[in-house]
């Protein structure tokens, strides 16, 4: 009896060497379409699904494989004696193994000239199908969906060695594959405006009743050691859905240099840039354990840095390095000085690079551009909080003057400076800086006057003349008490306690100037 193997493609990479491998493992090549004439081309032999069908191809190829002949093939049940009839009757092949991946749907709807209709067009029917048919019946064929697990397929084909086992695994594997793939389309549909007219809200419906979003793994347990501690396993998956095109954050760096990512690394390189692409000036940020421990404006990387390692030189040691500008010779030189585990940077200078690869283990991350996602995912039990990014920025948002004297341009610089850095901090938050640069934080914090003492308390004497920045609204007036003690300047805060006016002649009698912005930071 003829063992067939299927073969339709839309991705032809490494499509000849599977051919050969499965022809000479004695198997007979079925085929469609483009797939077919490639392998006929190359004088492979191949027989058409029309051959089979007794059908042709048409409707522009939308109709080819939808055929009794071909998902009989693929479902019937070997050893069930009125099923093998049946093919027996009706001249429906034992198919042995199939081959199929699936129109480019993504890549088509990545075009930022694709219309609506283009989209539709590359919607694959028939090869989701054969591929379900060929899962569901993985005790009596392979079906295979990427040309990464050809080579082993071809091993398996010429030693005899499909297995039971083997072809389950392969099963798994093919309803992800088309899991994922109808995912991405619904997802892309859900937020489409089928009008797709300049006014079109496309986005209105971000949080549909059912969120179908699919992920790829990036680091698996084995190139990420652990999670957050040793005795837990860890992986790294990134979104693979059109709610996140346009999206550049971490996952999109290019490594220069040192070991792989750890499960904290990213999290914290990932907190470390996000607030460096809050700045358009120079900005050098230092982060440990997810929270800015130094944080500084500069002329440039070398000033920034420089700053930002004063803020604090203890808590840098070991910490993340984001820049949002190119790191030169003499910074590298500066930082090549401390232990640091990952920089990131739009750029490295040649020479810089060559200083910081003396450090084997130092992760280099190249990132020209950082875009944060739309939206943020935290677990909760077996639940998933989705809510929209914190994409408010304070430089470009009107705040109010509510107590004290107007402010100059510098300490109006500070505030905003401040609120910048504050919303990266945990809830309670509060945040002291002058210059342009982090001189005490408190964060994480049950009280917000607790948080107040443990920035004014790092900030020390340099808080005399500082600013200070608070994520959330001032219950009372002992934060504006601790202000006045410590010599601050001026506050920034949301504002909105129904105990506001206490805050606000609190801070009159002391001369503090107070600035309301109305919006809330709260990072949990």
């Amino acid at each position: 009896m003829n063992k067939y193997a299927l073969i339709s493609v839309s991705d032809k990479t490494n499509l000849l060497d599977l051919a050969k491998g499965l022809v000479s493992a004695g198997y007979d090549i079925i085929s469609t379409g483009g797939t077919a004439k490639i392998l006929t081309e190359s004088g492979i032999k191949t027989t058409s699904v029309e051959d089979i069908t007794e059908f042709p191809e048409c409707m522009d190829g939308r109709l080819k494989t939808l055929h009794p002949r071909i998902s009989g093939a693929l479902l019937g049940v070997r050893d069930n004696p009125e099923h093998a009839a049946t093919m027996t009757e009706h001249k429906i092949p034992n198919i042995d193994i199939l081959v199929v991946n699936l129109y480019p749907f993504k890549d088509a709807v990545s075009k930022p000239n694709h219309t609506l209709e283009t989209a539709i067009e590359n919607i694959d029917i028939g090869g989701p199908t054969m591929i379900r048919a060929a899962a569901k019946n993985y005790k009596y064929l392979a079906v295979v969906t990427n040309p990464a697990d050809y080579a082993e397929l071809i091993e398996h084909a010429k030693n005899g060695t499909i297995t039971d086992d083997y072809r389950y695994k392969l099963s798994a594997k093919a309803f992800a594959y088309t899991a994922a793939y109808d995912a991405y389309i619904s997802n892309y549909l859900t937020n489409k405006n089928p009008e797709n007219s300049e006014n079109s809200d496309n986005s209105a419906n971000i949080f549909p009743q059912t969120l179908t979003l699919t992920f790829d793994i990036k680091s698996d347990e084995n190139s990420m050691r652990y999670g957050e501690n040793p005795h837990q396993k860890a992986a790294y998956y990134v979104a693979n859905s059109p709610n996140f095109a346009g999206v550049l954050g971490i996952e999109n760096a290019e490594i220069l240099n040192g070991k792989a990512l750890s499960y904290n690394n990213i999290a914290d390189t990932h907190a470390a840039a996000a607030l460096a692409s809050e700045f358009d000036s120079p900005v050098c940020v230092a982060v440990k354990h997810s929270t800015p421990c130094g944080v500084a404006l500069g002329a440039d990387a070398f000033a920034a840095f420089s700053a930002a390692y004063e803020c604090d030189p203890q808590s840098i040691f070991g910490g993340i390095i984001a820049f949002n500008c190119e790191v030169d010779a003499n910074t590298a030189k500066k930082m090549h000085e401390i232990f640091l585990e990952v920089i990131i940077a739009p750029n490295f200078s040649a020479d810089a690079l060559a200083i910081l690869r003396k450090k084997k283990n130092l992760r280099l991350l190249k990132l020209p551009k950082f875009a944060n996602s739309p939206l943020e995912f935290k677990s909760a039990g077996a639940g998933l909080l989705i809510q929209q990014s914190d994409t408010s920025n304070i430089a470009t948002e009107p705040f109010t003057i509510v107590a004290g004297a107007e402010v100059s341009e510098q300490v109006k610089a500070d505030l905003i400076f401040a609120m910048k850095v504050v919303k990266h901090v945990k809830s309670n938050a509060i945040v002291v800086a002058k210059d342009g640069k982090l001189l005490g934080q408190g964060g994480g914090e049950v009280s917000r006057i607790w948080a107040a003492e443990a920035a004014l308390s790092r900030a020390g004497e340099k808080a005399s003349g500082a600013v200070l920045a608070s994520d959330a609204m001032f219950p009372f007036p002992d934060v504006v008490d601790a202000c006045a003690k410590a010599g601050i300047t001026a506050i920034i805060q949301p504002g909105g306690s129904q105990n506001d006016k206490a805050s606000i002649q609190a801070c009159d009698g002391y001369g503090i100037s107070m600035a309301f912005t109305g919006v809330r930071h709260f990072r949990h």
